[in-house]
């Protein structure tokens, strides 16, 4: 009986290596979700969100849009939550393939942000009512994108990829900085480079997954 040539095992143990290579890399490409998918969503609702809370509540209580002064927050909770469905889905089809440790370690992940902004929500919302509303907004904005960093980071750290824990240190030091330059100036400043650094950086994972 006749074996095909593309059946039988490379001869070269060179090649073999190469073959075990692509194969990897191909299997890599099938659990791991597109990056746009899981990044882009949430650049888009920092970006809009944000932006139309600068419109709003601009520096020195500018108001360069008239709208009523809860448009602004229901925007930026409509957009994250959206954000939140749409990555949640995706993340729960690329987990169903896998099983084990990696499954468990990715449900505990995502089960960490819930509480985590859940529990700042929580402080923030005893502490808030007591300051000017310009500087609660810079509080909660400012807390917010602090959590969102740090979380960054620790999942950089936690699967060893570069980008996503670049991406987190790149908004902690966009928030230190908005928060430095005061109400208003901080979220403009979010969302053209938070919002927009995440577009930046799904795009690149993209691309890199792609080579």
């Amino acid at each position: 009986m006749n074996t095909a040539d593309d059946e039988l095992p490379p001869a070269d143990p060179a090649e073999s290596l190469r073959l075990i290579a692509r194969e990897r890399a191909a299997a890599g490409r099938r659990l791991t979700p597109d990056p746009r998918l899981l990044l882009w969503p949430w650049g888009l609702a920092w970006l809009i969100g944000f932006g139309v809370y600068f419109l709003r509540f601009g520096p020195d209580g500018r108001v360069f849009v008239a709208m009523p002064g809860f448009v602004p927050l229901n925007v930026l909770l409509g957009l994250i939550t959206l954000a939140g469905v749409v990555t949640g889905v995706v993340g729960a089809r690329a987990s169903r393939q896998i099983s084990g440790p990696s499954s468990r370690q990715g449900a505990m992940y995502g089960f960490t942000w819930s509480v985590a902004f859940i529990g700042m929500a929580v402080l923030l919302s005893r502490i808030s009512d007591l300051l000017p509303v310009p500087d609660a907004n810079l509080l909660w904005a400012g807390a917010m994108v602090a959590l969102t960093g740090v979380l960054h980071m620790a999942g950089g750290a936690i699967w060893n990829d570069r980008i996503l824990y670049v991406l987190g240190l790149s908004i902690s030091i966009v928030n230190m900085v908005g928060i430095l330059a005061g109400p208003g100036w901080h979220a403009l400043i979010v969302a053209v480079f938070g919002g927009g650094g995440m577009l930046v950086a799904g795009l690149v994972s993209w691309l890199r997954m792609a080579r």
